[in-house]
């Protein structure tokens, strides 16, 4: 038999532990002003509603026995009949038809009286898409005929027959064009 020395092996080399690469820390995120000292106390504010009509918006039998109608000499003379050219264009006009059978339907109602007229549960005075309406084409008709004086109440048919709505306009003495330049919410 013969023996063989063999040389012990030696251990494998083991790899030191290293231990895992820190991160970088991310820096904190920036201050956008300083800290308080005091506690800030903001106390809220109530929101008011809007005020009520002054006078009613509804137009009296009495009141409208003495306006002038389109077609009784409204607004008329020197070749300008405004209430009649105004009623033509409400008439047209589908939001001011839409608004006035939401808010009246078959009523008269007061828009104008030498201030736009506010609306019970409307934002604003006149009811805003009638008044607009009203604005524009006063305002693009013609000098003469917006300089032209008006006495007392005129009533506008938005359409023929029994249970037509109906928008008032007019106070005293006045003229077309001071629709145009009008107090807006000069009444609460």
């Amino acid at each position: 038999m013969s023996v063989s020395l063999v040389p012990p092996t030696p251990p494998a080399p083991v790899a030191p532990e290293s231990a895992p690469e820190p991160k970088p820390e991310e820096p904190p995120p920036p201050r956008l002003g300083r800290a308080a000292k005091l506690p800030v106390t903001v106390a809220p504010i109530v929101a008011k509603p809007g005020p009520a009509a002054a006078a009613p918006v509804e137009m009296s039998d009495s009141e409208l026995a003495g306006a002038a109608t389109v077609g009784a000499g409204a607004g008329g003379g020197a070749g300008c009949d405004m209430a009649r050219w105004l009623q033509k264009a409400l008439r047209e006009d589908r939001q001011v038809q839409a608004t006035v059978a939401e808010v009246a339907p078959g009523k008269a109602i007061r828009v104008w009286d030498g201030a736009w007229v506010r609306h019970p549960g409307q934002e604003g005075e006149g009811l805003a898409a009638v008044r607009e309406a009203i604005m524009w084409r006063v305002a693009f008709a013609p000098v003469a005929c917006r300089a032209q004086p008006v006495h007392g109440l005129i009533v506008l048919s938005l359409h023929d027959g029994p249970g037509a709505s109906r928008l008032a306009v007019g106070t005293g003495d006045w003229r077309w064009s001071d629709l145009l330049f009008s107090a807006s919410g000069s009444r609460p």
